[in-house]
C-alpha cells in the first residue's frame, strides 16, 4: 500500500518548464497535492491480516510434500467432510497442537428486541465451539 501511495505521489511531482515570457502573464505551475487515500486504499489499509482458505493450504502443502495441487486440495476438502459429519454426531475433534472443535448447546432464553423492546422468547440452539490448544496460545 505504501508503494502504491509513493508511486501515486511521484506521479502528481511533474517537472515543469519555465514557458517563454510573453507580454501576457505566464501562469505559475499549480502545487501538487500529497496523494489521498481513496475508500479502496482505506478499507485494505483497515484490514491488515491476511485470510488463509484451504486452497492456500492445499498449495502450500502441495509444494511441501510434492503433491498435485488438486490431491492435496481433495484430501482438504475429504478433511472438513468428515469433521463435518463428527460434529453432527455430536463428538469432539482434538486436533493436537491446535486445538478442539465441539458442539455446544444453547438452551431457550428469553431475550428483548432492541427496536421495540418486546420481550422475544429464543429457540434452543447449538453452535460450533472451538478451544484453542496450550501449545498454540504459547506459540501465538
Amino acid at each position: 500500500m505504501i508503494l502504491f501511495a509513493e508511486e501515486t505521489l511521484m506521479a502528481t511531482k511533474t517537472v515543469t518548464k519555465a514557458a517563454p515570457k510573453t507580454k501576457a502573464k505566464a501562469k505559475a505551475p499549480a502545487k501538487a497535492k500529497p496523494a489521498t487515500k481513496t475508500a479502496a486504499a482505506k478499507t485494505t489499509a483497515a484490514k491488515a491480516t491476511n485470510t488463509l482458505t484451504l486452497r492456500h493450504i492445499g498449495v502450500a502443502l502441495s509444494e511441501t510434500h510434492d503433491l498435485p495441487k488438486k490431491q492435496a486440495n481433495a484430501v482438504l476438502e475429504d478433511m472438513v467432510a468428515l469433521i463435518t459429519k463428527h460434529l453432527k454426531k455430536g463428538d469432539r475433534i482434538r486436533i493436537g497442537g491446535l486445538g478442539i472443535l465441539q458442539v455446544r448447546k444453547r438452551p431457550a432464553r428469553m431475550g428483548r428486541n432492541p427496536a421495540t423492546g418486546e420481550t422475544i422468547k429464543i429457540k434452543a440452539s447449538k453452535k460450533v465451539a472451538f478451544r484453542a490448544a496450550k501449545d498454540l496460545k504459547e506459540q501465538i
